[in-house]
């Protein structure tokens, strides 16, 4: 497809807790590909939001005893201001499940499916995961448990429901999956065939008498809607979905992209297309997965005491400390174990004595023997970088971006330009202003990773200067 609209969304988060890392690498991820893609030349829809409707909800709202509204109204408040936080495009858009046009919508592709002759009621008894809000087979339980949530307790639920007949869509979903961009990386689009290969109906409503706290089903008051029903919809409805220009564009005839969790396979590649299926709608072009951030081996949980709150990193290191750890240290498909320790150690090396060390180095030596600003050329050709990015390998791009900085340093290191210029001044001059051209390369391609340090740069490069202070300072 040659159309240069892009539509980037991160998934939504449940609002039951505060943002913790991982969902900050998701957002930092799509943020870097949105302001590349920029640079590129396409208009970009980026999306994220927050998920608030929900069983885990309800209950959480009443452990603290709030009106579920005014406690998602808390939490969606904390994940907006990631947007500030975390340094995320300006144009960013944000919906939440509880906004009106959301329901709207979430209320129409149930209209729409139900036409179809895809949703039906029947009575079931199951055994359900407060936790990943879905229902659990016995045949995938570990010890009796969930696998995902060890430590709940599955609740048994008798009630009648409506399903979704996910298995009319069984070739389709196929034919979906068959193409090699629809799910990336490989090894979650061979998870999602084999999925399709045992799909059965699923339940898509809950027993108002159970718990209110939901979408209302169309035409019967008895119901509200799954969770993942009406989540998943926020896709669209972000877009103005079902009245809206801003669709066309973005989703009918633009490219999709969507970003989630390697534990979410099921619900964005297998649930979501099908419901776009049934209501005659377009599928998403591609669905990224990345792995988990687990800190010190183990899964992160209140409980092992080792969540870790990006705005912590954020006020001792810095944002684009953390921007910077999350793109490079952190692997894009893969799991990546976190520490503070780890994070202190890159830091230190790749801030501090790395890219910081040779902002001070090369503009310090500009500033003493350039009699005026090096002026750059406005254009350069960065395909090969995009190129990278364009492949979702954001860790390797930051090494593009690293060795060129190695490099600088094995220069300096073995032509001593600050010497040269005391002999032999036009070719020490000669030697810096290569060195600050090159400076400004590694600004720029630092622009979608760390704006905020690229920005201040250019800045240097266009005074003459060298920083008053370190652009990282070293932390012991």
């Amino acid at each position: 497809m040659d159309s240069k609209n892009l539509y980037i969304t991160t998934t939504l988060p449940y609002v039951n807790a505060d943002p913790h890392i991982g969902f900050a690498f998701e957002l930092v991820q799509a943020d870097i590909i949105a302001r590349v893609k920029k640079l590129q030349g396409f208009n970009v829809f980026f999306n994220t939001g927050t998920d608030e409707h929900g069983m885990k909800i309800f209950q959480k709202a009443k452990e603290e005893g709030k009106d579920p509204q005014a406690y998602v109204d808390e939490y969606a408040e904390k994940f907006k201001q990631l947007k500030n936080n975390l340094n995320l495009d300006p144009g960013l858009h944000f919906i939440r499940t509880t906004d009106s046009k959301h329901i709207e919508a979430a209320q129409e592709i149930w209209k729409k499916c139900f036409k179809k002759g895809d949703i039906y009621k029947k009575k079931y008894k199951g055994l359900y995961c407060v936790g990943d809000e879905a229902f659990v087979k016995e045949s995938d339980l570990v010890d009796g448990k969930c696998p995902n949530h060890p430590n709940m307790d599955l609740v048994e639920i008798e009630e009648e429901n409506y399903f979704f007949k996910l298995t009319n869509y069984k070739e389709q979903l196929k034919e979906y999956l068959n193409k090699k961009e629809s799910v990336i990386p490989e090894t979650r689009r061979k998870e999602a065939q084999s999925i399709v290969d045992a799909l059965e109906d699923i339940s898509i409503s809950r027993d108002k008498s159970r718990f209110s706290w939901g979408v209302p089903v169309p035409e019967d008051d008895s119901q509200v809607m799954y969770v993942w029903f009406d989540a998943l919809t926020s896709y669209i409805s972000t877009l103005g979905w079902p009245n809206s220009d801003e669709f066309d564009k973005f989703w009918t005839n633009g490219q999709t992209l969507q970003l989630a969790g390697k534990d979410q396979v099921k619900f964005q590649s297998i649930i979501w297309q099908a419901m776009l299926f049934s209501a005659d709608l377009p599928n998403t072009k591609t669905v990224l997965y990345h792995g988990f951030i687990t800190s010190g081996g183990k899964k992160m949980s209140k409980s092992l005491g080792n969540v870790i709150n990006p705005n912590d990193l954020i006020e001792k290191y810095g944002v684009d400390a953390l921007r910077y750890y999350l793109a490079r240290e952190v692997t894009p498909f893969e799991d990546s174990d976190v520490t503070e320790e780890k994070f202190k150690v890159a830091y230190n090396a790749n801030l501090a004595n790395g890219l910081g060390n040779l902002v001070s180095r090369v503009m310090k030596m500009a500033e003493d023997n350039l009699e005026e600003a090096v002026k750059i050329v406005e254009f350069e050709d960065m395909n090969k970088f995009f190129g990278i990015i364009n492949n979702f390998e954001i860790n390797k791009a930051a090494d593009y971006i690293w060795l060129e900085i190695g490099k600088m340093d094995l220069f300096i290191q073995e032509n001593v330009p600050f010497k040269v210029v005391k002999t032999d001044k036009d070719a020490g001059q000669k030697m810096i202003s290569e060195l600050v051209t090159r400076l400004y390369s590694v600004a720029r391609m630092l622009n979608p990773i760390l704006p905020e340090t690229s920005s201040k740069i250019k800045e240097l490069i266009e005074q003459n200067k060298s920083p008053g202070q370190p652009l990282f300072a070293r932390m012991d």
